[in-house]
């Protein structure tokens, strides 16, 4: 759908004045101003609910997000449609270095923390069972699964049979730079749709492994995090920094199969299985394994 239609929809008898927003690898954004205000007009993408997006549950995340500071007000919502309004936030982005800083990382806790401290969404998100969901609809759709995926599957295994059942709580899963916004002193982070009830490791290492945090940096986020750096949270961090990028490299794979979107997702998988790999060969995440295996 067109979104001069939905604005006239959702404005009716107002004029919208609608440009595109950069950034998106997933939905079709829009900037849309009238009187004065401005809003995020999202379309949701062809097919997104293979890779595991539920609009409703999105919904509910942007609401809950909004609820605690950690995101922008929600407007409307068209559920048929797949299409959703938040209040436009201005700022700029953040450059991946500026969020490797201590000040950053305390301004990114403080934003996600009271999100997984909140009540429960309703929506589940487990990142080993996302991967091989992935590789079916892959599959489904005639996209070839790299032969790497077997070998990160058998260590995405051992992973999670290491740490357990893991507490499920409410999530963001898809912590790109592109997703968060610095604005008057204020970190938004935007684009719930991947948010769910899962594990705030997977979400800790997701932000990790985008923004390519060093051990050092990692130590500061559980400390910011937790209170206190310990062994135990520093080995589910590492460990779970191979399932970001595993998770990252199947989205990549699937979205060659659905996505209408310009955009190169052969190189975005591979980038993130060449990153897996090297995570897997590092003495750091071997040492992680064994110490859960120890724990």
């Amino acid at each position: 759908m067109q979104p001069e239609s939905l604005a006239a929809r959702l404005w009716p008898g107002r004029t919208a004045q609608i440009e595109p927003l950069g950034g998106g690898i997933t939905n079709h954004n829009f900037k849309v101003s009238l009187d004065g205000e401005a809003y995020v007009l999202r379309i949701g993408g062809k097919d997104t609910e293979l890779l595991g997006i539920d609009r409703r549950a999105e919904h509910a995340a942007a609401l809950a997000a909004a609820a605690v500071g950690a995101g922008p007000e929600v407007v409307a919502f068209l559920e048929a449609e797949g299409a959703l309004v938040t209040r436009f936030v201005g700022g700029r982005a953040v450059p991946a270095e500026e969020m490797r800083s201590p000040k950053a990382i305390a301004r990114v806790v403080a934003a996600l923390k009271p999100f997984h401290d909140g009540p429960p969404i309703p929506a589940r998100f487990d990142s080993f069972q996302v991967v091989r969901t992935y590789a079916v609809a892959a599959t489904e759709r005639g996209v070839r699964v790299p032969a790497v995926y077997e070998r990160a599957a058998e260590v995405a295994t051992r992973i999670a049979r290491l740490r357990g059942p893991q507490a499920p709580r409410p999530c963001h899963n898809d912590l790109l730079n592109a997703n968060f916004i610095f604005d008057d002193g204020r970190l938004w982070i935007v684009d719930w749709e991947y948010a769910g009830m899962g594990d705030i490791f997977f979400d800790l290492a997701n932000f990790s492994a985008n923004h390519e945090l060093g051990p050092d940096e990692d130590d500061e986020l559980l400390r910011v995090y937790f209170g206190e750096r310990n062994e135990a949270d520093s080995s589910s961090l590492a460990a779970m920094r191979f399932m970001s990028d595993f998770r990252e490299a199947m989205w990549g794979v699937v979205q060659q199969g659905i996505s209408e979107l310009d955009f190169d997702f052969a190189e975005y998988a591979q980038r993130h299985f060449d990153r897996l790999e090297r995570t897997a060969a590092a003495p750091r995440f071997r040492a992680a394994l064994h110490a859960l295996g120890s724990s």
